[in-house]
């Protein structure tokens, strides 16, 4: 074999080599990028979204009587659910379940906030809002405002709620579920009751840890 064919087959060797390098560790990127499939919290009565879900666009009041829109939900997570001050059952109970959540939060784990977003907002003024939840603590907000708005943004929470009079007394059906909400302000998960302290607590560690680890493979992506 003369020289010349014997460095065109090297060289072509070498060429071949570099293509199959490539691809494959084009293929190793790629799979490493793909996020992590959500965990299966069912344990903990808990749906997670994979892709979170879009909230819905709204403009409403929060206990401050200042005006909040979803921009303002940025930045930290949020277990939102809908219910109102009134409510004789669903709503204390859940409120304040939250709170012993919130009594246990670990400290590597980020503060999340708590929401209640009044499906009655004819008596749930501001004031009214922020008399029932500084009783649960610092970290509990409310939000109040226009019904229709209201229940747009129930529905991008997968909760609904409706009104109906007993004995000449408002009441409201609703949801009571908590939607968990990320950073970004997307529905990330959903917590189904019967709730406990300790459940939503694991829950919402695994889902922050899970979170965690896909924002960091894309930053390194």
């Amino acid at each position: 074999m003369s020289g010349s064919v014997r460095t065109t087959l090297v060289v072509l060797l070498l060429v071949v080599a570099s293509i199959f390098s490539f691809v494959l560790y084009r293929q190793m990127h790629l799979a490493s990028a793909e996020p992590e499939p959500a965990p299966d919290l069912a344990e903990y009565n808990a749906y997670v979204y994979t892709e979170a879900r879009p909230l819905a666009e709204f403009t409403l009041t929060d206990e401050q009587g200042e005006p909040t829109t979803r921009e303002d939900l940025k930045g930290r997570w949020t277990f939102a659910f809908v219910g109102y001050t009134s409510c004789p059952d669903i709503c204390p109970m859940a409120m304040t379940i939250l709170r012993q959540m919130d009594g246990q939060l670990p400290a590597e784990l980020p503060q999340p906030q708590y929401l209640l977003i009044s499906a009655d907002p004819e008596h749930d003024t501001p004031e009214r809002l922020k008399n029932y939840t500084a009783f649960f603590g610092e970290h509990f907000h409310g939000l109040t405002g226009d019904l229709e708005t209201t229940r747009e943004l129930a529905k991008s929470m997968s909760a609904v709620f409706q009104h109906r009079k007993e004995d000449g007394q408002l009441l409201v059906d609703h949801s009571g579920h908590f939607a968990l909400l990320n950073p970004e302000a997307e529905v990330q998960a959903l917590i189904q009751p019967p709730h406990n302290p300790q459940h939503l607590l694991k829950a919402y560690e695994r889902i922050y840890q899970w979170a965690r680890a896909n924002r960091e493979r894309d930053s390194r992506g």
